[in-house]
C-alpha cells in the first residue's frame, strides 16, 4: 500500500480466521489496499484492485493503473497463470468495463476461476450489478461481502472499499466532485498572524504530506485572497506522475498581474469569475495561457457543478476562511484535513480557517464523522468526514432492468448523446477508452497504440526530421495511460513548438479520423454500440476543449461528435439525415 493514503487501509494478519467471512473479508481488504497504488499517478479516476487465492493463499495481484489501461483482473490472472483452476477473485469492487466490453469479466472466466467475491457493488448506476449478473451468467459464484451477513470484520472490509473510492462514490451521489478542504492552523486556531504572513505554519513533514493530498486531486482550489497574499505555485512536488490542475475563484479579479500561477507551463490554470469582472484583464490572462470561465453569479455549488460536468473526480480546497466558509455552507466539502502546529500565535485580528457560518450556539456545530488523528513530525494530523459516505447499495432499477418492466425506456431514446470519460454510459466513444489500435507506420509496418489517444498525441511530432521529436514519438507511444500520452504531448508541444510537424492543424483532423475508424472497425461491440446510436446526435461533453468538444454551453465545434457521425453513416450505408447534415455543416 503506498504510505501516503489519508486514511490508511492496514491489512493486519491477526484477523479472526474462526470467522466464516474472515478469510473473504481479509483477501477484499488487500484488493482495496492494492487498489489505492495508482493514486497520485493519473488523474483521479475509479480504483480497482483484484486478488486471486487458492487454499487462503495468494497467488495473484493486479489493479488498474487509470482509465484506458489494463483492468486489474487481467493483471491478476496473467500473474496467477494456471494457479487459477479453481481459485477465487477478490475484487474491492464490481468490474466496471466500458459499455459493451467484458475484458475484465472474460479474463476471469476463461482463467478458470470460480467464485468472485466482490467488496461492494459499481456506484455508477448504468454499470451497477452488470458485471455480478454477467458472471454469473457464466456460471461462477459471485458473492457481495456483507449482503448475506453482517459482522464486525465485514465491516471493517467494507468500509476499506468505500474509502478507497470514496471520490467516485460521493461524486455518483451527490453530483459534485468530492471535495477536500485542507488547512494548516496554530494550537490557538490561526492559518496567519495579523499581518497575514503565513510561512510556515506545519512543519516540512506536514507540507510533505499535502503535496501527496494535491497529487490525488484532479484540481487545487484557492480564492484570490490567497494567490494576492501568498503568491502560490500549487504543485504536487512529488516526482513526477500526475499533476493537479490550479482553480482560482475570484468575483471580482482584483488579482496581480505577477503571480505564480499565471505559469502554465506545466501546469494549467483556470480563473472562474463573475460575468463581466475585468474584461481587460480577462484577456490579459488569456494572453498567458490561463482560461477564463465565467458565471452569471459566482457561488461554490455553481462551480463544482460545473466541475462535475468537466468530469472531475476530486478537489482539493486549500484556500481562506471566507471561501471555505462559504463552501461550507453550499454543501459540498465532504472531508476535512486539519494540520495542527503545537504553537501559538494570537492576535485578534488574525485569520481563522473557517470564516462565518452563521452559528450561534455549540450545538450547532458540524461533527466531523468517522475521524481520526495522526502525529505528522511536531504537528497533529486531524481527518474525518463533513459528510456521511452514500450507501451504493442498490436501490433504483437500472435501465435493464426498468426495460424488462417499461419496454418503452431504452438506453438510446435521446436524441442527443453526451460521453465523456470511459466510465460514462457512452464512454467507450472516448479517445481513451481501453482499446488497442494497430495502424501502419511511415513505412507501412503496422504498429499497435494502447489508445487512439496515445496515437493522436504522437503524431503531433511524427515526420519531423529531427532525432528528438522521434524520441517523443517514443516515449508518448509508450506513456502507461492515455492521460500521461496526453499530458507529454500537450507539454512538449508548449515547450517546443518547433518540434511540432508544420502541416499538424492541417491534418489532425484527418489523423484523429483514421484511428476512430481503426477502433470502430475491429471492435465488433463497439461497432454495434455505434449503429445503434442512429438518429441522435452524438456529442463530446468535454467543456473546455472548443475543438473535440462540445464546449459548456454548446460553443465548441464538437469535432469528435462530428466524426463518429461521420463514421456512424459510412458504416450504416446511408446517406447523412438532413439533421446530421445541417449539424456537420456547421
Amino acid at each position: 500500500m503506498a504510505a501516503s493514503f489519508p486514511s490508511p487501509i492496514i491489512c493486519k494478519a491477526t484477523t479472526n480466521n474462526n470467522h466464516p467471512h474472515a478469510l473473504d473479508s481479509f483477501h477484499v481488504r488487500r484488493a482495496a489496499e492494492i487498489a489505492d497504488k495508482s493514486a497520485g499517478l493519473t488523474s483521479p479516476h475509479p480504483n480497482f484492485g483484484c486478488v486471486i487465492a487458492t487454499a487462503g493463499k495468494v497467488v495473484g495481484e493486479g489493479y488498474l493503473y487509470a482509465q484506458g489501461t489494463k483492468p486489474a483482473e487481467v493483471q491478476a490472472v496473467e500473474a496467477a497463470g494456471e494457479l487459477c483452476r479453481g481459485a477465487t477473485a477478490y475484487l474491492n469492487m464490481e468490474p466496471g468495463d466500458c459499455h459493451g466490453d467484458r475484458t475484465a469479466v472474460s479474463a476471469l472466466v476463461k482463467a478458470g476461476i470460480t467464485r468472485v467475491v466482490v467488496g461492494i457493488r459499481h456506484p455508477l448506476q448504468h454499470l451497477r450489478s452488470h458485471a455480478l449478473r454477467a458472471m454469473r451468467s457464466e456460471g461462477l459464484q459471485v458473492d457481495v461481502l456483507g449482503e448475506d451477513l453482517k459482522s464486525k470484520v465485514v465491516e471493517e472490509a467494507l468500509k476499506s472499499c468505500l474509502i478507497v473510492n470514496a471520490p467516485l462514490i460521493y461524486r455518483a451521489a451527490s453530483r459534485v466532485p468530492f471535495s477536500v478542504l485542507k488547512y494548516a492552523m496554530t494550537l490557538d486556531g490561526k492559518i496567519a498572524a495579523s499581518s497575514g504572513h503565513a510561512s510556515w505554519i506545519s512543519s516540512k513533514e506536514s507540507r510533505y504530506r499535502v503535496f501527496e493530498l494535491r497529487g490525488r486531486s484532479d484540481a487545487i482550489v484557492v480564492g484570490g485572497n490567497t494567490v494576492r497574499k501568498d503568491n502560490p505555485r500549487l504543485t504536487a512536488r512529488h516526482g513526477g506522475g500526475h499533476v493537479p490542475i490550479r482553480i482560482v475563484m475570484s468575483r471580482t479579479l482584483n488579482l496581480p498581474e505577477v503571480a505564480n500561477l499565471w505559469d502554465v507551463s506545466s501546469v494549467p490554470t483556470i480563473v472562474v469569475t463573475q460575468r463581466g469582472a475585468r474584461k481587460n484583464f480577462q484577456k490579459f490572462l488569456a494572453s498567458k495561457g490561463v482560461e477564463v470561465v465565467e458565471f452569471d453569479i459566482l457561488n461554490t455549488r455553481d462551480v463544482m457543478e460545473y466541475f462535475y460536468d468537466r468530469g472531475y473526480l476530486s478537489i482539493l480546497w486549500e484556500c481562506g476562511g471566507t471561501l471555505a466558509a462559504s463552501a461550507i455552507s453550499s454543501g459540498i466539502i465532504h472531508k476535512v484535513f486539519a494540520f495542527v502546529a503545537p504553537k501559538i500565535i494570537g492576535g485578534k485580528n488574525a485569520p481563522t480557517p473557517v470564516g462565518e457560518l452563521g452559528m450561534v450556539e455549540m450545538t450547532q456545530a458540524l461533527d466531523l464523522i468517522d475521524f481520526s488523528y495522526e502525529q505528522i513530525g511536531p504537528d497533529m494530523l486531524i481527518s474525518g468526514f463533513l459528510q456521511p459516505l452514500p450507501d451504493p447499495t442498490p436501490v433504483i432499477p437500472s435501465v435493464d432492468e426498468t426495460y424488462a418492466i417499461d419496454p418503452s425506456v431504452t438506453p438510446y431514446e435521446s436524441s442527443i448523446i453526451f460521453f465523456y470519460k470511459t466510465w460514462d454510459l457512452y464512454g467507450a466513444f472516448s479517445n481513451f477508452s481501453p482499446h488497442p489500435i494497430q495502424m501502419p507506420d511511415e513505412n507501412g509496418d503496422y504498429q499497435t497504440w494502447s489508445s487512439v489517444e496515445h496515437y493522436y498525441q504522437a503524431h503531433k511530432f511524427v515526420g519531423v526530421n529531427d532525432p528528438v521529436a522521434r524520441d517523443f514519438v517514443e516515449d508518448i507511444k509508450s506513456a502507461k495511460s492515455p492521460e500521461e500520452a496526453a499530458r507529454m504531448a500537450r507539454t512538449i508541444q508548449r515547450q517546443h513548438p518547433d518540434l511540432v510537424r508544420f502541416d499538424w492543424d492541417a491534418v489532425k483532423i484527418d489523423v484523429m479520423y483514421r484511428a476512430l475508424k481503426c477502433k470502430f472497425s475491429i471492435y465488433p461491440h463497439l461497432n454495434s454500440m455505434l449503429l445503434s446510436t442512429a438518429g441522435s446526435v452524438l456529442v463530446e461533453a468535454s467543456p473546455h476543449d472548443l475543438f473535440w468538444g462540445g464546449g459548456r454551453d454548446g460553443e465548441g465545434l464538437n469535432y469528435l461528435g462530428r466524426l463518429l457521425m461521420q463514421l456512424r453513416s459510412e458504416f450504416l450505408g446511408e446517406s447523412l439525415t438532413s439533421s446530421e447534415s445541417s449539424f456537420l455543416a456547421l
